[in-house]
């Protein structure tokens, strides 16, 4: 298993950071979270440019060893191909619901919309959805993991 340059896709809230963060950890690598490059403000309210967060991303891929992660599909599709690992976070809607129900703070319109767009994962025509993501891990011809929940997600941690 060739992890050397980890991709980690899935929906919002399936925990894609935390296995990122303890993974680059592990293999003492550098973690890029893709909402740094898609988002120029925070919290999440103005997006980067596409031509710029493509530069940014492809710029981050031409690096020799990393793990990076996000949900952002039309972002992994361009550097899928400087992976040597994919790993796609395929937890259940209502967990990822919940997942971000217990980390965020704040309750406002922002966490709803997130919350709705979340729990919209499998049903989402979008680069960013289920079936997109499902293409990605399908066509990718390196080292493929699929974890389908936390306990999964930790073994690999604890096993890599």
């Amino acid at each position: 298993m060739d992890l050397t340059r980890t991709l980690i896709i899935g929906n919002s809230g399936a925990g894609k950071s935390w296995l990122a963060e303890r993974l680059a950890g592990h293999l003492q690598v550098p973690w890029v979270d893709l909402d740094s490059i898609h988002w120029l403000s925070d919290p999440h309210s103005i997006a980067r440019p596409r031509s710029q967060a493509l530069a940014m991303a492809r710029i981050a891929a031409d690096e020799e060893r990393w793990v990076i992660e996000g949900v952002y599909g039309w972002i992994a599709s361009e550097i899928l191909h400087r992976a040597t690992a994919l790993i796609w976070l395929c937890v259940d809607d209502d967990e990822c619901v919940a997942n971000i129900r217990r980390r965020e703070t704040q309750d406002d319109e922002r966490l709803v919309a997130l919350l709705e767009w979340a729990g919209s994962y499998r049903t989402r025509d979008d680069s960013s959805g289920f079936a997109a993501h499902r293409r990605l891990f399908e066509g990718f011809f390196g080292t493929k993991i699929r974890l389908v929940g936390r306990e999964e997600t930790a073994a690999l941690v604890h096993h890599s």
